[in-house]
């Protein structure tokens, strides 16, 4: 009798254990709640109310694996309108849960919710998450960490220790009213304060050294830090005094590994990078500031910092002031485009790439800026662009408008007439020398709302071309719901006679921002295999509020699994 109870008991135990076991393999669902709240946060020496998630800046960090499903509650508690985006998350047949404002979703109101519902599937490595209704995602983001599914490896040694290093914009002002007034007077908007790390700017600025990012290492480990540029319009230099940086993936897709001194991100990408404790115990900068590629634009020139810190270095617990002075790195000049160029035709994908070769839709989108004209109602006071004009952007010579009483996807879903057309120009209306002088004549664009439809299953070549327009500029171009191969990049304006033999068939990065060389074109590729309507933007906020934006409108395949799901109950309603 005790023999069988014991039995008994080992065998309980024994699936327990294997129950445990088996629920951490499988996929997980993971429930979490974001609440948008005001929080008294002090910066530059000044406290001032910011808008946050959870009282945090940056926001929670995510953590997934490959597979799992996210359902998250935002709540929102503040007095404007706000969306939560999942930047680069593919959203298969979700569109719902894509979050940008007026495209998937009306706006969650003030003291209204709703509850986010997607799954991760097929990507590993660092994506981020951010606000995407006006210029609310200044402090509202976040990170998201995809790592392999249990019991599988990264393509990489696994490292000693892991860090998300998010670099950001501050503003000394609430960044809505910043946007608002750039806005009703027609001219370029402020420039940022400081720049950031982990949400602060680090000991080059005044009152911050006592709250300056410390990322510890060990003489020699290896760690692996997950850089994201969150910054809202500017493309930033990053890296640490005398150590080099392995690129391992980008936009959570791995890379053929190479090592640099010094790495780029345009606003909204991410960068993977192995980092080495093999110099001598000691405190070194971690260093960012801006890549200027637009002649004659003001920005923001400060450098933010964080300090890497062994942790065997004399004194390695004393931060700021006290403790000694960090090795300052030597960060390319700001108008340095090539190193930007190098670092950028480094990207390989790890393994052969699944490109769409036989094209279906062959698209040639010009992207860059403009000046409307001043209206004749309008005074002086709000016509401050160059020439008494009122600065604006577009795609195509279009400059996109979004709807304010039903999101694109409702409108399509439902069938909506009126709120969108389909007949978005799949070439320039006009062709002219995109990067030489541009006659003043093409300077304003056409406004509108207007969607590129896709066939299910298209596979789809986009040539990106920046154009002198204003001054041409280093544009990241992101797209919703998608990756992309990013084939080919170069200078000049793209001429399909000579510029095809370029194009990288086998193993080019997969993104989902495109950094766009000034002066310059990159050529994209993806399949059209997520139905819905999918932003197409800048990432410089300031461009997409001008309008540097289009959408797709991809239709439903055959079936469940090539069908846009329906929408959830919570959608909010305009």
């Amino acid at each position: 009798m005790m023999e069988t109870l014991k039995n008994h008991y080992f065998s309980v135990v024994f699936l327990v254990i294997c129950s445990a076991a088996l629920s951490l393999a499988f996929p997980q669902v993971q429930r979490h709640q974001f609440v948008i709240q005001e929080t008294p946060v002090k910066r530059l020496c000044k406290t001032q109310n910011s808008i946050t998630v959870n009282g945090m800046l940056p926001g929670p960090t995510l953590e997934v694996r490959n597979g799992d499903t996210l359902e998250i509650e935002v709540v929102n508690k503040v007095r404007y309108n706000a969306t939560i985006h999942w930047h680069g998350v593919r959203q298969m047949r979700t569109g719902w849960a894509d979050g940008p404002e007026f495209v998937t979703q009306c706006p969650i109101r003030p003291g209204g919710s709703y509850t986010y519902r997607f799954t991760i599937q097929g990507q590993e490595g660092t994506l981020w998450w951010h606000a995407h209704s006006s210029w609310l995602r200044a402090t509202v983001y976040g990170a998201i960490i995809i790592r392999p599914r249990e019991g599988e490896a990264y393509p990489f040694p696994k490292p000693k220790r892991e860090m998300a290093v998010m670099l950001g914009e501050w503003w000394n002002a609430d960044p809505i009213d910043v946007v608002r007034e750039a806005t009703r007077t027609g001219a370029a908007p402020n420039n940022s304060d400081a720049y950031t790390i982990n949400g602060q700017p680090g000991d080059l600025y005044k009152c911050s050294s006592q709250d300056t990012t410390i990322v510890p290492i060990d003489a020699g480990e290896t760690n692996l830090l997950r850089v994201i540029n969150a910054g809202l319009n500017q493309p930033l230099f990053f890296t640490v005094a005398n150590h080099k940086l392995t690129v391992v993936g980008a936009d959570a897709s791995y890379l053929k590994p190479f090592t640099t001194s010094v790495i780029m991100l345009g606003p909204g990408q991410t960068t993977d990078v192995l980092i080495k404790g093999d110099q001598p115990p000691a405190r070194y900068y971690m260093a960012a500031r801006a890549y200027q590629s637009a002649q004659n634009a003001p920005f923001d020139n400060t450098t933010t910092t964080a300090i890497l810190e062994y942790k065997s270095a004399p004194c390695p617990a004393i931060k700021g002031i006290n403790g000694p002075k960090p090795i300052m790195p030597a960060l390319p000049a700001y108008n340095d485009t090539n190193t930007v160029t190098a670092f950028s035709q480094s990207f390989r994908s790890l393994r052969k790439a699944e490109v769409p070769t036989d094209i279906d839709e062959n698209l040639f989108f010009t992207v860059g800026l403009g000046l409307n004209n001043c209206p004749l109602n309008f005074p002086s006071s709000r016509c401050q662009g160059p020439n008494g004009t009122r600065f604006t952007a577009s795609m195509n010579n279009v400059s996109f408008v979004l709807p304010q009483n039903f999101s694109l996807l409702q409108a399509h879903q439902q069938g909506i007439p009126g709120v969108f057309t389909t007949d978005f120009p799949g070439t320039p209306p006009l062709q002219f020398d995109y990067t030489g002088n541009v006659s003043q004549s093409l300077y304003q664009p056409v406004t509108g709302t207007k969607l590129y439809k896709l066939k299910y299953g298209s596979r789809v070549q986009i040539v990106l071309q920046d154009t002198s327009i204003v001054t041409p500029e280093n544009h990241p171009i992101h797209l919703h719901g998608y990756d992309f191969y990013i084939i080919a990049e170069g200078f000049g304006n793209f001429d399909p006679k000579t510029d095809t033999s370029k194009f990288n068939l086998v193993d080019p990065p997969l993104r989902n921002t495109a950094a766009v060389p000034v002066n310059g074109w990159a050529v994209i590729r993806f399949v059209a295999d997520n139905p819905g309507v999918w932003i197409m933007h800048c990432h410089l906020d300031v461009h997409i509020t001008w309008g540097l934006a289009m959408a797709f409108l991809v239709d439903n395949g055959v079936g469940e699994l090539q069908t846009l799901q329906a929408p959830p109950l919570d959608l909010p309603i305009c």
